[in-house]
């Protein structure tokens, strides 16, 4: 799938905390994706939401290929543990994005484990029968 993404003039930048459970398991649906990039498709908004290591983008179903928020700069480096939370920044591309953004917040890891719970994941591992051995 090949979609191009265009942006707007930069509106507003805060930084924001990622619950560590969205960022964890974000990061394992990237590292299983075949490819640069992981869709996710947050249905319940009409939104598509992609991923790869260094941002976040969502794009409104109605205007394409238009990105209206971003997150970015993840400060995976200031957890002492993989259970904290991840800074990082939000990019608004378009004016009174905050109730948008309150719902990403609810909707996203949602999207993320229907999305995990639907990968098929091939493992090597097998069984190796033992033979009983009677004393």
């Amino acid at each position: 799938m090949d979609i191009t993404c265009y942006r707007s003039q930069e509106i507003r930048r805060e930084t924001r905390l990622l619950p560590a459970t969205t960022y964890n398991l974000a990061c394992q649906l990237i590292t299983r994706c075949t490819t640069e990039h992981l869709f996710v498709p947050i249905r319940s908004m009409q939104y598509l939401a992609i991923l790869d290591k260094k941002e976040f983008v969502f794009i409104d179903g109605e205007r394409k290929c238009w990105v209206d928020i971003s997150w970015q700069n993840f400060q995976t480096q200031d957890r002492t543990s993989l259970d904290q939370p991840v800074a990082y920044e939000v990019v608004y591309y378009r004016e009174d994005q905050e109730e948008l953004m309150l719902r990403l917040q609810k909707e996203f890891p949602s999207a993320l484990q229907i999305l995990a719970n639907k990968a098929i994941i091939k493992s090597p591992a097998q069984i190796i029968p033992f033979p009983v051995i009677n004393t």
